[in-house]
């Protein structure tokens, strides 16, 4: 766990070097970046208003001294509360030690370098999970270690499905993180025709991590969709701690080309006119059919 102090009394440590291990020399680009112990990311929880404090590890394997520049970022994704501009590093102003945004540590060959850094965490900091990085670059080319930092207390999951629609054989739309956490969404998706389901997959995980605030567009295929109908389609998206939302959309599928001059015309406006009678009689939701099942490990959430 990071140490945490307050703002007030924080002290900032100077960056240490200790060597590696006896290795043969190799090129600049052979150096790397990682959280202090070996660690593949660096955690942080703590309150708002608070200093929390760890490091990361630069090593060099070379055979010569590495200059290396480090700073703090932040996931683009547009949202307050986003953990790289509170990242701060031990920096040298006018003759006094203060916090600065970026700082260069030159490590000595065949050596390692904990750097220490800090984030302070507002006071009016939303509570919840925040993505943040320490980037690291030198000799031409630039890495990252990331931050996960959890600032405590009430947590809201939430999230909602927007702009939907079907063009062919594909299904988009959609996804915003409205809540304070990290979102993992899966996905089930339906579809009813004039003379029943077209389309019925079942609920699954998407291979995404959606954080809070961001918005996300997505494409669902659908290459065997009806030759000749009209369909109600609707997608149901549920995450862990409980977020659940919908979106639907209509289409009529009508192969024009094959139909043109002929007596098929008159089935294709057939089945638009009985698609149309059969919306004008659904029931309300909640009323009849089958409703979403919430996801005992589902969640959601975004502004």
């Amino acid at each position: 766990m990071p140490y945490v102090r307050p703002a007030s009394t924080l002290a900032l440590a100077v960056a240490c070097a200790s060597p590696l291990a006896a290795a043969p020399a190799v090129a600049d680009a052979g150096w790397s970046l990682g959280g202090a112990g070996g660690r593949p990311y660096v955690y942080a929880e703590g309150e708002p208003g608070t200093v929390l404090e760890d490091a990361v590890s630069v090593r060099n394997p070379g055979g010569r001294p590495l200059t290396v520049r480090l700073s703090g970022a932040h996931e683009a994704r547009g949202a307050p509360g986003d953990s790289g501009p509170w990242i701060a590093f031990a920096g040298t102003t006018g003759g006094h030690r203060l916090p600065v945004r970026t700082v260069s540590v030159t490590v000595p060959a065949r050596s390692r370098a904990d750097v220490p850094f800090t984030v302070a965490v507002p006071a009016g900091a939303a509570p919840g999970d925040h993505a943040g990085s320490v980037v690291a670059s030198a000799g031409g080319r630039s890495t990252a270690v990331r931050l996960r930092l959890r600032v405590v207390g009430p947590t809201l999951s939430a999230l909602t499905v927007e702009h939907m629609a079907v063009h062919g054989g594909r299904i988009t739309y959609e996804l915003v993180n409205r809540g304070t956490t990290v979102l993992t969404p899966r996905l089930a998706v339906r579809a009813d025709g004039v003379l029943g389901r077209v389309l019925d997959r079942p609920e699954r995980t998407l291979s995404l991590d959606l954080p809070p605030g961001r918005r996300v567009r997505l494409t669902e295929p659908w290459p065997h969709h009806p030759v000749l109908d009209a369909v109600h389609v609707q997608v149901t998206v549920t995450a862990a701690g409980g977020a659940h939302a919908s979106g639907s959309a209509s289409a009529r599928f009508v192969p024009w080309g094959a139909v043109a001059g002929s007596g098929a015309g008159l089935l294709a406006a057939a089945v638009t006119g009985v698609a149309v009678r059969r919306r004008r009689h659904r029931p309300p939701d909640g009323q009849t059919g089958e409703r979403p099942r919430p996801d005992p490990e589902s969640t959601g959430a975004l502004r």
